[in-house]
């Protein structure tokens, strides 16, 4: 019989061939080539599990184990299967793997929960492909629908809702993937930590009980083109030194703010970025979190009021939007309970922690009670081709998922 390790193993590592970047770690962009590969993949293993298959209007995907009692909600537990640039090959396919797991020992011990199980794979967590991270999430519990994804638009200007359609999926009908509060008992996610502190512990999983706020901005800075030995300083319009004076302050902000505040630009783009020619536009992300809600909304307030002030004085126009806001998120308590008693019970080490990174969990805990489970990260490495996390430490985070599972769905 396979090991959870082994399965959990073979899983992955088929879903890591599916890479726009092969050699360099893990590409794989929502509604691509290698989406529709994984994708398949991920149907293909849900049908010899024996799982209902279903793809939601926006593409996500659903693998349904009925329980024994018609009408009652479901236990939805899975990830995403979207990365970042050349990122690695268990930040969300992890996740969605172990939901495979679950249901493969479900199977092997000859057990039917009372309650129905879906595995889900999510597209488009990051916000790499349109700027707006959470996405699916956030359609399937009714905070975006059809408006925002034909708004959403990619590096090459083509929309989320064109990319789906292309990929047979229709934007028009978000409103269908949107899941009624009442059919959903609970949902469950295990992720890589994407940090130091287990393996630094010699720890085997965290039990995350709260998820930091987030916000995203996307700032828009139009100065003047003009030729780059013609014109004179001091008649410049020069979006990028704008830029550079706005970025330069959004690290003292963030300390300022308190609470382990954080604020990153991301993402810069420089028009016409020629080397000869004043940067007549520019454009960057700040991704600003905190656990405190007042701390984050604060610093937003003051990276908008800095970046509109200090535009003015440069004579550069400026746009300022806020494509995502999601709030400090505490999860369940009695789920996380559960999960520390499992976890007791088999004698592993855990602790309980704050995720300092947003996951499809903090979104869903706005319809139902959710759970989300660490395991530890080699060197605390993610978002990079060496992200690592050997696959027996996914296993005991599954072997907790696992009995937490049995119980919520009565087993």
């Amino acid at each position: 019989m396979e090991t959870s390790a082994s399965r959990i193993q073979r899983y992955l590592e088929q879903l890591a061939e599916y890479t726009s970047t092969p050699g360099q770690g893990t590409t794989r962009m929502s509604y691509s080539e290698q989406d529709k590969q994984a994708r398949n993949y991920l149907k293909q293993e849900m049908i010899l599990l024996g799982l209902q298959v279903r793809e939601d209007a926006i593409g996500n995907i659903y693998g349904r184990l009925e329980g024994q009692e018609a009408g009652l909600p479901a236990v939805i537990i899975g990830s995403h299967f979207d990365s970042v640039p050349n990122g690695g090959a268990f930040d969300g396919p992890a996740g969605i793997v172990t939901g495979l797991d679950v249901v493969a020992r479900l199977r092997e011990e000859n057990l039917k929960p009372r309650y129905p199980l879906e595995v889900i794979a999510l597209v488009e967590e990051e916000g790499t492909s349109f700027g707006r991270g959470l996405m699916a999430s956030s359609v399937i519990t009714g905070l975006i629908g059809s408006k925002e994804l034909h708004q959403l638009k990619d590096r090459e200007g083509i929309t989320a809702a064109q990319r789906m359609a292309a990929a047979g999926f229709n934007a028009d009908k978000a409103h269908e993937a949107v899941l009624k509060p009442e059919s959903v008992k609970a949902f469950l996610e295990l992720h890589i930590e994407q940090g130091p502190v287990l393996e630094q512990a010699n720890e085997d999983i965290g039990i995350v009980d709260t998820i930091v706020g987030i916000s995203q901005l996307e700032i828009k800075l139009v100065g003047k083109a003009g030729h780059a030995g013609t014109t004179p300083m001091n008649m410049r319009a020069d979006a990028l030194v704008c830029a550079s004076h706005i970025i330069s302050e959004i690290p003292e902000l963030a300390k300022a703010a308190g609470d382990n505040s954080v604020a990153t630009v991301g993402r810069l783009n420089v028009l016409p970025n020629g080397a000869n020619v004043i940067p007549s536009e520019v454009i960057f992300s700040v991704d600003i979190r905190s656990k405190n809600d007042a701390a984050l909304r604060k610093l937003i307030e003051q990276i908008i009021d800095f970046t509109e002030k200090q535009s003015e004085k440069l004579g550069i126009s400026s746009e300022i939007i806020q494509p995502l806001y999601v709030q400090p998120t505490a999860l369940n308590l009695q789920i996380g309970e559960l999960m520390k008693q499992h976890a007791t019970d088999q004698n592993l080490r855990f602790r309980t922690m704050v995720s300092g990174a947003g996951h499809d969990t903090m979104i869903f805990a706005g319809i139902t009670q959710t759970g989300l489970i660490f395991v530890p990260s080699r060197n605390g490495l993610s978002h990079h081709p060496d992200e690592w996390t050997d696959y027996a430490q996914i296993a005991r985070g599954a072997d907790v998922m696992f009995a937490t599972v049995k119980s919520l769905t009565e087993c």
